[in-house]
């Protein structure tokens, strides 16, 4: 959150130099206070377990938070109950002439598929292109990433020779940005695809800046230069235990799955894993909210 100091305090202009948000005495007596309307696509298949993650993380900031949920017409979920759905959820011909501050679109384990072999490509295209004009800031996970770089800027994925699977380290190339602020200059974060996005195809878009990068994993925080697309290849909202469930998973169904990387303890599956990640999640999602939606977002939607 900003803070509000006396305009002549020397301490003032250093602050904005460090990129320290400063709010002069004017718009703080001015500026209109009211919940942010947060609107999350959950194209995850074990929807609950989602809600619970990200609606953990939307809850850990000193703003009043409204959280609606979204879920596709064109595909109807099989691992989550109808009635868990016709409670929670909408569809988006039921928001489609509402205005919203932010929009989550999550991951789907659907990278093998062309985004135009997905079922409900069509429609997340236009929701995609609705949130444009009708929300003002959208936070992309995983696949949801790739999806905004495909649809907006025309970066494609490409298949990894296996899984990627693990706990990567990562490092900022502007720790002045607003989305990074309070983070260390290298953290840890989660991936969990078969599929990536070109460093180089992003460097050369100029609509584009790469936040964060790990040798390992690739691309992991991009953001467009407006600050309405922001797009994480990884999970930072995944808990400390969802990356060994995913494992245990895919053994199961026969899958040739590696140990997820710098997980386990000494690589051991039956060691409990511990969450190196926790901090840089609420760092993000706090700074998401605040820099990006809440100081961004109009008090009345016209």
């Amino acid at each position: 959150m900003p803070i509000n100091i006396p305009e002549h305090l020397p301490a003032r202009e250093l602050l904005k130099e460090e990129k320290i948000f400063v709010m002069d005495e004017g718009r703080a007596t001015t500026q209109d206070i009211r919940p942010l309307n947060i609107l999350i696509l959950n194209l995850m298949p074990e929807k609950e377990r989602t809600e619970l993650q990200l609606l953990r993380l939307l809850g850990n900031t000193p703003l009043q938070v409204n959280v609606s949920f979204l879920n596709t017409a064109t595909y109807e979920s099989k691992n989550v109950s109808k009635n868990h759905l016709e409670s929670f959820y909408t569809t988006f011909e039921h928001v489609k002439n509402r205005r919203y501050d932010g929009l989550i679109i999550t991951g789907a384990p659907i990278e093998h598929l062309e985004f135009e072999d997905v079922v409900y490509w069509d429609e997340l295209k236009q929701i995609m292109d609705w949130s444009k004009t009708n929300v003002t800031s959208v936070l992309h996970i995983c696949w949801g990433a790739q999806a905004a770089l495909y649809h907006h800027y025309g970066i494609d994925k490409y298949e990894l020779p296996k899984k990627l699977s693990g706990v990567f380290s990562h490092q900022l190339t502007d720790p002045t940005v607003e989305l990074a602020r309070g983070f260390n200059d290298i953290f840890h974060a989660p991936h969990s695809r078969y599929t990536s996005v070109s460093i180089e195809d992003i460097e050369q878009d100029s609509r584009l800046q790469l936040l964060a990068v790990s040798e390992d994993a690739g691309a992991f925080i991009i953001l467009s230069n407006d600050g309405k697309q922001i797009m994480v290849t990884g999970h930072l909202e995944y808990d400390a235990c969802t990356l060994g469930e995913e494992y245990e998973r895919d053994l199961k169904k026969g899958i040739d799955i590696d140990v997820p990387a710098n997980y386990f303890p000494d690589d051991d599956p039956k060691r409990e894993p511990l969450n190196t990640w926790r901090s840089h999640t609420h760092l993000l999602f706090s700074n998401w909210l605040n820099y990006y939606v809440y100081q961004e977002t109009p008090f009345e939607w016209e």
